[in-house]
């Protein structure tokens, strides 16, 4: 199968692209820069240089491919448009890359016992993104629309990602930025009281979603990606266990925000996004094996290899 893959040379992208080469298909990916480029070619990706605002590029791209997956940016509505109006009328998978920040709150650390189900987010639902993330929502139902346009639509809405990426980039986004703060200050931090909970599935899992979506998912589906929980003192415990450092200890969100940025540090750490995918199980027989972020930590945080 021929498939071209923005954010190939990304932490989820870059995964499910090594696992595509190493099947045999034949895959192409986006490159912003020539160095890039290279760096994807040595890795067995055919380039395509060119960015998210390069709408002609993305169309061209996808008009030679069996299949699209985009992993670039959650956010960009004109790449996506691009790729759907490239894809219209042709049965084409389009494998659209979300998160489950949407069903983020304003928490600041504290807990929240609302779990969300593929059916509370969708738009016959009564639920709400907040206003920040209502244009994310607002595109993941834009590629859902997109099936009866003839695109065998599919948006796969991750939780906190992590182990270690497959491709040029070997860190995702939440527990790295924990672990970044931590070695540079010497302590652990948390947002608040680090009670807020964040559904998690490690990056085996969610490659391994993305082949099954990419050969099976039926047009108009929206699975959430997920298996196990955890809050985030219990993931800054661990991170401080793993390296030798004292208690991780609470932060208030002011200095959160002067470390991180107001998006990651309110929506991102200090949130509570707890969500449960059955979609993804019922229908494409998906089978996780592994369920605990804390457990994973502990063991490979310091490692210097995928897994």
């Amino acid at each position: 199968m021929r498939v071209f893959v923005t954010g190939a040379s990304g932490f989820i992208g870059g995964s499910v692209v090594d696992r595509l080469v190493a099947e045999g298909h034949d895959v192409a990916g986006l490159a912003r820069t020539d160095g890039r480029a290279r760096e994807l070619r040595q890795r067995g990706v055919a380039p395509v240089l060119g960015g998210l605002d390069d709408g002609d590029v993305l169309a061209r791209a996808a008009d030679h491919a069996d299949a699209v997956i985009n992993a670039a940016d959650s956010d960009h509505r004109g790449a996506v448009e691009a790729l759907v109006g490239a894809l219209a009328g042709t049965g084409k998978a389009l494998l659209h890359t979300s998160g489950s920040s949407i069903v983020g709150d304003d928490a600041r650390g504290e807990v929240s016992s609302r779990i969300f189900t593929e059916a509370d987010v969708s738009p016959a639902g009564s639920w709400r993104p907040e206003p920040a993330k209502a244009p994310r929502v607002a595109i993941d139902r834009y590629v859902l629309d997109a099936a009866v346009r003839g695109v065998r639509s599919v948006v796969l809405c991750n939780s906190l990602v992590y182990g270690h990426g497959y491709g040029l980039s070997r860190d995702s986004v939440q527990i790295p930025r924990l672990v970044g703060q931590a070695r540079r200050s010497g302590v652990v931090r948390y947002v608040g009281a680090g009670h807020n909970i964040w559904s998690t599935v490690h990056i085996d899992d969610v490659v391994e979603l993305y082949v099954r979506a990419l050969a099976d998912a039926g047009p108009g589906t929206f699975c959430f990606v997920e298996n196990g929980e955890a809050s985030f003192a219990e993931l800054g415990g661990a991170i401080a266990d793993a390296l030798g450092l004292g208690a991780a200890r609470p932060w208030d969100l002011d200095a959160a925000i002067g470390e991180w940025g107001f998006e990651p540090a309110v929506y991102a750490l200090g949130s509570n996004s707890r969500v449960r995918g059955d979609a993804a199980r019922a229908r494409l027989g998906w089978k996780p094996r592994h369920d605990s972020a804390v457990d994973w930590i502990h063991r490979r945080l310091t490692g210097t290899g995928p897994g």
